[in-house]
């Protein structure tokens, strides 16, 4: 029995990684062509229909490039930093609840890799990790504008983490709970946290945009100002690896956004659909059916929101740095600090009254 519970364990946990591996793998190939419809131009269409083997053409001619170290570079630390952004990105994914749970020969299998009651304090955790890759790589590089690269995306990391994490305890403040799965089954039935915190879910996107280092935050990377920034002295697979890890990081925040602000597999007559479903193909079958349906509703919540970060990118300008470092402390600080400070009173006097006056 344990072992059959560690094989279904380890089959989850890889499962996640490839699928997390999978859409930032085409996320690559989906930017590409949100730019040439916004751009007006066709994007992608040379290998394979509608330009669907990109991606794998990008990793072939990554894979062959000149894997180059500069002379005066610490070359163990150069070849640790794009290893850490890609291990940091990756181990993100294992407490999200990309669904609900399959029956199979008797087991309850969670499509999540790892319950955990602290599961967002992981996620920080792990997230808060992920610029030691880009300081680590910019330092060893040995290049100036690597290290200034470096430097501002450490102190944009840390800027934007504070508000995220203010904006969060509201979250935490109504569901008395770190668990993510446990969030999720809180807004059943349309009862979405977005309703209550749509300030939070502002700060919370604006401030993911900055920790994924994209547009208008991309100024650790700004090749106007720093070259390339943190990776100028990077090629081959290294840089790939840069890269890539920016779009898994962009994939992993859109689904923290499903499930802390738009309920996660959750979706509208959930309930009804479930009972159709058990009622027409058994009980096994119709709540495995009833699982699939919203694993697919959360990975639609998750990919429009990878899609808006694309379409943020192709319409907006970069900030300045000294914009980007205003808003992070002058603006969404406080107004992160007044969303508690109002979720609080409204757990403490409304809640109470609106329960009394249902009962």
């Amino acid at each position: 029995m344990e072992l059959t519970e560690f094989i279904i364990k380890t089959v989850t946990i890889l499962g996640v990684f490839v699928l997390t591996l999978l859409i930032a793998m085409y996320s690559t190939w989906g930017e590409r062509k949100v730019a040439g419809f916004i751009q007006d131009r066709m994007g992608p269409n040379r290998a394979g229909p509608g330009g669907l083997l990109q991606p794998l053409a990008d990793a072939g001619k990554m894979f062959f490039k000149e894997d180059f170290i500069p002379a005066l570079a610490n070359k163990w630390l150069f070849i640790a930093g794009p290893s850490l952004a890609m291990l940091t990105a990756l181990l993100a994914s294992a407490v999200i609840p990309f669904g609900s749970t399959f029956r199979f020969n008797g087991f309850e299998v969670p499509l999540q890799g790892v319950e955990s009651n602290i599961g967002i304090l992981y996620v920080f955790g792990v997230v808060a990790l992920g610029v030691y890759g880009i300081m680590v790589g910019g330092w060893a590089s040995n290049n100036k504008f690597s290290l200034l690269g470096a430097i501002r995306a450490a102190s944009q990391n840390i800027s934007y983490e504070v508000a995220m994490g203010l904006s969060l305890i509201a979250i935490l403040m109504m569901s008395s709970s770190l668990s993510l799965g446990e969030i999720v089954s809180q807004q059943h039935g349309g009862n979405w946290n977005i309703f209550y915190q749509p300030l939070g879910f502002i700060i919370f996107i604006t401030c993911s945009f900055a920790e994924c280092n994209r547009v208008p935050f991309d100024l650790p990377e700004c090749e106007t100002e720093l070259v390339g920034g943190y990776h100028t002295e990077y090629g081959s697979m290294k840089l790939g690896f840069y890269l890539f890890a920016e779009y898994i990081n962009m994939f992993i925040s859109s689904a923290i956004i499903s499930v802390l602000y738009f309920g996660g597999y959750n979706y509208p007559g959930m309930d009804w659909v479930y009972n159709q479903l058990t009622a027409s193909l058994g009980t096994t079958t119709g709540h495995n059916v009833a699982t699939l349906i919203g694993t697919a509703v959360f990975f639609g919540k998750a990919l429009f929101f990878v899609f808006f970060y694309m379409w943020v990118r192709w319409t907006i300008p970069r900030f300045r740095y000294d914009q980007l470092m205003n808003l992070g402390w002058k603006k969404l600080i406080p107004l992160a600090i007044i969303n508690i400070i109002i979720t609080g009173a409204g757990v403490l006097f409304l809640k109470p009254l609106i329960t009394a006056l249902l009962n």
